[in-house]
C-alpha cells in the first residue's frame, strides 16, 4: 500500500477502545524475525489501560495520529507529545498485526515526524525502545535516528511473574527533522 492511500487524522476520546485494541494486538503480534519482539513472555502479555490513552487523547500538547485507508479500515497509530519549543517525543507507534513489514509503520513514523516539526515546530525528536528489541532498534536508527546514549529503567513491577533481564531498559533514540 503506497502512502498516498493513507489518511491521518487526530484521535478524539471516541478512539480510546480501538486504539486500545490496536496498541494491544500490534505489541502481542508474534514476529519470527530475530530481535524484533524481544522477549516474546512480555510482548505477548502487554496491555495498556483505556485511561492511558484517554488521558494523552484529552491532553493539549498530546496527539495520537490515526492511519486509515481508503475505506476507513484503521491501519495504525503512533502517538506525540510536544516537549518544549523544539523537541518532541513519538511513542505507542502500532501497525495492524497484517500490515507488518509493509511500510505501513514507516509511513506513520515520517507523518508524525513531519506533524511535529509542521505543528510544533519541533526540531528534534525522541523517542524510546525496549533494549532486547534489537531489531526495532536498528530499524530506527535506518529512519535517522541515533542512540543518545541515555537509557530508562523498564517497570519490573508490572511484570513480576515473568524472568526478565536484570539489565532491561529502554534505550533513547532522537533525530533531527
Amino acid at each position: 500500500m503506497s502512502e498516498s492511500n493513507f489518511y491521518f487524522r487526530i484521535a478524539t476520546a471516541e478512539d480510546t477502545p480501538i486504539l486500545k485494541q490496536l496498541i494491544e494486538s500490534a505489541f502481542r503480534a508474534e514476529d519470527t524475525r530475530q530481535g524484533w519482539v524481544g522477549i516474546p513472555e512480555l510482548a505477548s502479555g502487554f496491555s495498556i489501560e483505556e485511561k492511558q490513552i484517554a488521558s494523552g487523547v484529552a491532553d493539549p500538547n498530546t496527539v495520537f495520529l490515526i492511519a486509515r485507508d481508503e475505506h476507513e479500515h484503521l491501519l495504525g497509530t503512533i502517538g506525540a507529545s510536544k516537549r518544549g519549543s523544539e523537541v518532541a517525543r513519538l511513542f505507542m507507534l502500532a501497525v495492524d498485526p497484517r500490515l507488518h513489514r509493509g511500510g505501513t509503520g514507516r509511513a506513520i513514523l515520517d507523518y508524525a515526524e513531519q506533524y511535529c516539526k509542521r505543528e510544533w515546530k519541533s526540531r528534534v525528536i525522541s523517542l524510546d525502545a525496549l533494549s532486547t528489541r534489537e531489531s526495532l532498534i536498528a530499524w530506527y536508527l535506518r529512519r535517522g535516528y541515533r542512540q543518545t546514549g541515555e537509557t530508562n529503567l523498564f517497570p519490573r513491577e508490572k511484570c513480576k511473574d515473568l524472568d526478565l533481564p536484570e539489565d532491561l531498559h529502554f534505550v533513547e533514540l532522537e533525530k533531527e527533522v
